[in-house]
């Protein structure tokens, strides 16, 4: 176990810059007002035809996700997820009040690309962690092992679903959406790949063996 720590903290420490990261792409993204993300879109048409909050349809989506993961995996479902969820939305709504991503005099589409490479690289930083990947990232994932699909093929069709999905209850779609589709989903892996080569670290996520089907112990980018 002592030995095991050193890697413990320097992958909760990617986990956390990870987090970060993507929660200040998120405040230039949601600042800039050219769009939403694929996710939001979903929750946001969901919206029109129950009573609910957007957090609860998110949330929503999550479970869903978790209940395939661990049906396919064959293991027990995962709470990770739902701590990335909820410290991004509260390190979101920390950078919204404070109107950081105001403090960037530029244009509102040149944000919109900034937000859209923040969420990209923290995505990436999260799942090289192997820690609190993000529910749809780990079905992503099964997709990518079990199926042999590039990563920005597994994750941006579960993403076309929403987004279609979202659209046909009357979800709001913009420029900013289609670049989060377009961009966030094919540009994750190149970051991996780019922060593995520049900084030396191993990527507990994406690289990391397909779970067994059959077994106690959970892997570690479930964890």
């Amino acid at each position: 176990m002592p030995a095991r720590l050193p890697d413990l903290r320097s992958r909760s420490l990617v986990y956390l810059t990870g987090c970060l990261v993507f929660s200040a792409g998120a405040a230039c993204f949601i600042r800039a007002d050219l769009g939403t993300d694929p996710l939001d879109v979903f929750a946001l048409g969901l919206l029109r035809h129950v009573t609910a909050t957007i957090g609860i349809a998110q949330a929503l989506v999550a479970v869903v996700c978790i209940a395939v993961w661990a049906l396919w995996n064959r293991r027990r479902p995962v709470v990770s997820p739902f701590v990335t969820f909820f410290l991004c939305g509260s390190l979101i709504d920390i950078l919204r009040a404070v109107d950081a991503a105001g403090l960037l005099p530029v244009h509102r589409a040149v944000l919109m690309l900034i937000g859209v490479l923040l969420c990209t690289y923290g995505s990436a930083l999260i799942i090289m962690s192997g820690l609190g990947i993000r529910a749809m990232d780990l079905v992503a994932i099964t997709m990518t092992q079990r199926w042999k699909w590039p990563f920005w093929a597994a994750k941006g069709s579960l993403e076309l679903v929403l987004l279609g999905s979202g659209w046909l209850m009357g979800g709001p779609v913009g420029l900013g959406t289609v670049c989060f589709l377009v961009f966030v989903d094919t540009l994750i892996q190149p970051c991996m790949r780019l922060t593995t080569r520049l900084f030396a670290l191993r990527d507990y996520g994406l690289e990391a063996p397909a779970p067994a089907r059959r077994g106690l112990e959970a892997p570690s980018w479930s964890a």
